[in-house]
Order: structure tokens, then C-alpha cells, then sequence
């Protein structure tokens, strides 16, 4: 079996399985799945604290004392960070991007709740110089006396993947409960993290199924590059290595509308949807556009071929509600 590194207990797990019978009924294609993912803890909620549990171990196990990581202004990312480190005793700093708004809502109202130390920085900023400025806060802090230690964006990097590892192993052991097998996986792509997960598992594992990832941001080109980069970096808490084809990357693209964050009138209808459907609500910035896409790619026919579709749940209910202008009776 392979080594991988330890973890600190944090995610309610394992999340279930469900079938979507309605939806699945509705598109009369392969039948739908959701791993309920958002349902990993209140505070936690989401795929991130998968991936934090792997973080935070190595930060614990080197005596760190406080956490640095960055996010946009409603990540789900950074407040699961102020949550685990609120948790486990350890300070917390967000590099945060987008300006401090008058009241915070969501995800931010509950960084504050949970005590997290926010800097607000310009869209230009984050995207240039983000790894240099939580650099700065990590210099600032140590010479303040405390140790730092940095979690990149969407804690996507080698020790945060094997959050993603973990729980393909989880969902396998679902299917023989469940008595069924999944022909694809499919999962929204922010930062890579997750997707890069589930891929090192399926190849470690030899997990026979696709692993599929909708972008909700940037595009294909990009992610396979990035994915690559944090498998590569996986790769050192390994005593293997391994091999991956330009083959076993499946990104579709499309669906990611104006950008990160703004959901089209159609997704939006079909988050509205999708919960008098299911009785699940998706988020606009990561699951919402995800599944649509999914959805979509259905009825194009793509998926014709295959019986069972898993759909991974990560979250994002906490980003609903700064946009709750958009989900007042849509119609």
C-alpha cells in the first residue's frame, strides 16, 4: 500500500452518498450520484478541510503556531482555515482579495467570528504578488516572535492533495457498500488541489473510472499545467514514482461564464431548480456552475456511454448569501 502522510481529524467523514433519482430520471442518461461533501462540518463545510487535515498535521508536527493563507473575499477556503486553526489553537492571518466591505456577509462574517487577522489586498496585488506578500506576513509575524507557516491558495499544493487521495479511497469503499461502481467522477476545479487528489489516487490505486474536472475559472491549458505542478509536488511524500498521461487529464472547459465568482442567469435558475428538485443546494461560484456544466455535457450526449456518475459536493453554501439578490424569485 502506499505511504502517504498523516493527518489531523477534523472533516465529519465519511460524507454520504447519495443518488440524485430525480435529476437522473429528468436527463434519462447515466444515473447521477452526489457526495456530500458540504456536509463535512458546519464550520468546515466543504472540500477544503479534506485538504487542511494534511496541511495542518505538517504545520502541528514542525511546532508552527500560526497560519498564513490567502483567498478571495468570500473563500471557503480561508474561512475552513480560520475555522481548523480556531479548532486546534493556532492563530490565523487571510491575505484577502477585494476591498473590506462596510458590513461582511458569509464566509467573511464567519472569519471574523472565528478570529482570523485579514488583510485586504487589490485584485492586481493577488494575482502578481500574493506568494510575496504572505512572504511579508510570514516575516512580520516571526519577528513578532510567532512561527508561520504558509497555506497556499485553496490549500492546492503535494501535502493538501492527499486530502483527495483519502477520500477516493472512501468513495471505494462506498461503492462496495452502495454495490454499484462509478464510471466517472466529477468535481469543480478552483485551485487544482482536489482534482490533483482524486488523480494521484485513481493512478496509485488503479482506480478504473475518469476523473473529470469543470473549471469554474481560468481554462484547460491553465489547470493542466497547475494540476501537473502540485502532482509533481506530491510526488516527494511518495516512496513511488509515478506516471501520468497527457490521457488521464480530463478538464472541461466552458462553463466558467464572465469569471470566477459571476454566475450566468442560467446557472443561477438552475441552482433555483436543482433544490426544489433534489432539496441540495449548490453555490454560485464553485458546485453551481460545476454541475451545470455536467448537466449540460449530458444532454450533449458525452456521457452516453457510461452507467454511474459520481458528482462531488465541495461545498460553498456560506457564498450564497452576499448574493442573495440574485436568488430572489429568479422568476
Amino acid at each position: 500500500m502506499t505511504n502517504i502522510p498523516d493527518r489531523v481529524p477534523l472533516a465529519n467523514l465519511p460524507t454520504k452518498i447519495e443518488k440524485l433519482e430525480r435529476l437522473s430520471a429528468q436527463l434519462g442518461g447515466p444515473s447521477l450520484f452526489i457526495k456530500r461533501d458540504d456536509q463535512t462540518g458546519t464550520e468546515f463545510s466543504g472540500n477544503k478541510v479534506r485538504k487542511l487535515e494534511y496541511s495542518l498535521k505538517e504545520a502541528l508536527a514542525a511546532g508552527h503556531d500560526y497560519v498564513i493563507t490567502c483567498g478571495g473575499i468570500q473563500s471557503n477556503h480561508c474561512r475552513s482555515t480560520a475555522a481548523a486553526a480556531a479548532k486546534l489553537g493556532l492563530k490565523s492571518y487571510l491575505v484577502l482579495r477585494g476591498n473590506e466591505p462596510q458590513e461582511p456577509d458569509g464566509n467573511l462574517l464567519l472569519d471574523h467570528l472565528l478570529g482570523a487577522q485579514i488583510r485586504y489586498i487589490t485584485a492586481e496585488e493577488y494575482r502578481e504578488r500574493r506568494a510575496e506578500i504572505m512572504e511579508s506576513v510570514k516575516d512580520k509575524l516571526t519577528g513578532q516572535g510567532y512561527k508561520p507557516y504558509i497555506i497556499p491558495e485553496g490549500a492546492s499544493n503535494g501535502i493538501g492533495s492527499f486530502g483527495y487521495y483519502t477520500a477516493l479511497r472512501e468513495i471505494v469503499e462506498q461503492e462496495k457498500e452502495l454495490g454499484v461502481h462509478f464510471d466517472a467522477i466529477v468535481v469543480a476545479v478552483g485551485s487544482g488541489g482536489t482534482y490533483a487528489g482524486l488523480l494521484l489516487a485513481s493512478k496509485t490505486l488503479h482506480y478504473k473510472a475518469d476523473i473529470i474536472g469543470i473549471n469554474v475559472c481560468d481554462d484547460e491549458y491553465y489547470f493542466r499545467h497547475v494540476i501537473d505542478s502540485i502532482l509533481q509536488d506530491s510526488g516527494r511524500y511518495l516512496q513511488e514514482d509515478i506516471a501520468y498521461a497527457k490521457q488521464d487529464f480530463h478538464i472541461i472547459d466552458g462553463y466558467v461564464g464572465q469569471g470566477y465568482g459571476i454566475s450566468s442567469p442560467e446557472v443561477r435558475q438552475f441552482i433555483f431548480d436543482f433544490a426544489k428538485l433534489e432539496g441540495v443546494i449548490l453555490d454560485p461560484v464553485y458546485t453551481g456552475k460545476a454541475l451545470f456544466g455536467l448537466v449540460e455535457e449530458i444532454k450533449k450526449g458525452r456521457f452516453n456511454d457510461l452507467h454511474n456518475i459520481l458528482f462531488i459536493h465541495t461545498g460553498g453554501l456560506f457564498g450564497l448569501f452576499p448574493q442573495k439578490h440574485e436568488f430572489i424569485n429568479p422568476n
